[in-house]
C-alpha cells in the first residue's frame, strides 16, 4: 500500500512495526470483546497519528466476520480519544464495482486510470516478490547451520524491495536477495516435518500478532507452508486473477466441500479445504491460528475433528489474544513438533526421531 499510493503521488505515513506498546494502546481504548487484531488496528492508528497522520484508509468487509466493523469502530474510538482523522473506506469490488471507484477516486483525486493501473502493478509486484522470498525463507529455517541467517537476509531484503521505484530496481533486489539466501549453509542430514499453517488472514500474516508462530515451527524443524499469501489473496479476491494466472492448487475452496458446504465470514471455509489439500500433499501436521473469539475459525475448529478423522492429520488450533504467553505457546509447539515426529517415525520405522 505504501508503494501504490507513493506512486500516486501522496504523502504516506507507516507506523511503526507493531509492538508492545502498539497493543497496549489498543487494549487500553477498544472494547474487551474486540478480537485481537482490532485492538493492533486501534493501537497503529493512535501510533501513525503522533506521526502525523491525519486519514486512514480501511477495507472494508461483508459477511459475519466483525472485520466489516472495523473501520467505522476504530474512527469513533478515535474521535472519542479526540483524534481527528478522516477515513476512506474500501468496500470489497463485489458490492458494486461502480462504488468501488467512486471511493478509489476519492482517494486518487484526479490522477489519471492509467496511472493508478501502474501503481497497481508496482505496488502488486512488491507483494508477490516478498512471497517467493518467503517460500525460499520457509525452506531454509529448518534446514539453516545457523538459525536466524535466513531471516536477517530476509529482513535487510524488504528495505532494499521497499526503495525500489520501478521493475528494474525491483528484479535487481530481488535477485540478489534470492541469491544471498540461496547461498545460506544447511544441514540437509536430517528428518523435515511439513506443517500446513492455516487460519485467519491477519494473524497468518502479522508475526507480531501471532507470537512469530511460523518462525519458531522453522526453528524446530519444521518447513512451513501457509494457506494464505498477501500477492494470492490480492490478486484473486480483489482483481478475480486479473494481475497474473490463479494458482489452481490453491482453490482450497473446493477441497472444503465434503466438511463444509457454505461460506461462513472471514476464511473459515479456506481453512477447512486447505488443511485437507496440505493433508493429500502428505503434510505431517495443521496448525490453526484465530484470534480469540474469530467466528469463521470457531466453525472450522469444531469440524477439525472429522478432517483428521478422515484424512489423518493431527490439526494444532492455538487462539491469539494479550493474555497469550510466549512461553506457554513454545512449549506447545515443541510437543506438537515432538508428536508429528513420533508419527512419523511410526509410519516410517527406517526413520529415527531427533
Amino acid at each position: 500500500m505504501k508503494a501504490l499510493l507513493e506512486h500516486l503521488g501522496l504523502d504516506v505515513v507507516v507506523p511503526p512495526y507493531s509492538s508492545k506498546r502498539t497493543l497496549s494502546l489498543g487494549v487500553q481504548h477498544a472494547p474487551e470483546f474486540a478480537c485481537l487484531p482490532l485492538k493492533i488496528n486501534l493501537g497503529n492508528l493512535i501510533e501513525a497519528r503522533e506521526l502525523g497522520a491525519d486519514a486512514f484508509i480501511m477495507a472494508g468487509g461483508v459477511g459475519p466476520c466483525r472485520f466489516g466493523l472495523y473501520a467505522q469502530l476504530e474512527k469513533e474510538i478515535l474521535y472519542d480519544l479526540g483524534y481527528t482523522y478522516e477515513s476512506l473506506v474500501l468496500e470489497p469490488p463485489d458490492m458494486g464495482i461502480l462504488k468501488f471507484l467512486k471511493e478509489v477516486r476519492q482517494i486518487i483525486g484526479t490522477v489519471s486510470w492509467w496511472r493508478v493501473w501502474q501503481s497497481v502493478r508496482i505496488a502488486y509486484r512488491k507483494a508477490y516478490l516478498i512471497d517467493e522470498l518467503e517460500r525460499v525463507l520457509q525452506e531454509l529455517r529448518p534446514r539453516e547451520v545457523v538459525k536466524g541467517t535466513a531471516d536477517r537476509i530476509f529482513s535487510f531484503s524488504l528495505s532494499t524491495i521497499d526503495r525500489a521505484k520501478n521493475n528494474d530496481d525491483l528484479n535487481e533486489a530481488f535477485g540478489l536477495a534470492k541469491q544471498k539466501l540461496l547461498h545460506v549453509p544447511t544441514d540437509d542430514n536430517q528428518i523435515i516435518l511439513k506443517i500446513g499453517l492455516v487460519g485467519e488472514i491477519y494473524t497468518l500474516l502479522e508475526p507480531f500478532a501471532s507470537l512469530e508462530i511460523e518462525k519458531k515451527l522453522g526453528y524446530l524443524g519444521a518447513h512451513v507452508n501457509r494457506s494464505l499469501y498477501l500477492s494470492e489473496w490480492i490478486n484473486e479476491h480483489l482483481f478475480h486473477g486479473f494481475l497474473g494466472k490463479k494458482n489452481m492448487n490453491r482453490q482450497f475452496k473446493d477441497y472444503s466441500y465434503p466438511f463444509l458446504n457454505h461460506f461462513v465470514g472471514g476464511h473459515g471455509q479456506e481453512s477447512i479445504g486447505a488443511s485437507v489439500a496440505f493433508a493429500k500433499e502428505g503434510y505431517d501436521g495443521i496448525v490453526q491460528l484465530a484470534p480469540l473469539t474469530c467466528m469463521p475459525e470457531i466453525v472450522a475448529h469444531t469440524i477439525f475433528p472429522k478432517v483428521t478423522k478422515e484424512c489423518g492429520i493431527p490439526v494444532l488450533t492455538i487462539y491469539l489474544d494479550e493474555q497469550m504467553g510466549q512461553e506457554g505457546v513454545n512449549t506447545r509447539l515443541e510437543a506438537f513438533t515432538d508428536l508429528l515426529r513420533k508419527k512419523r517415525a511410526l509410519l516410517d520405522p527406517l526413520r529415527t526421531i531427533c
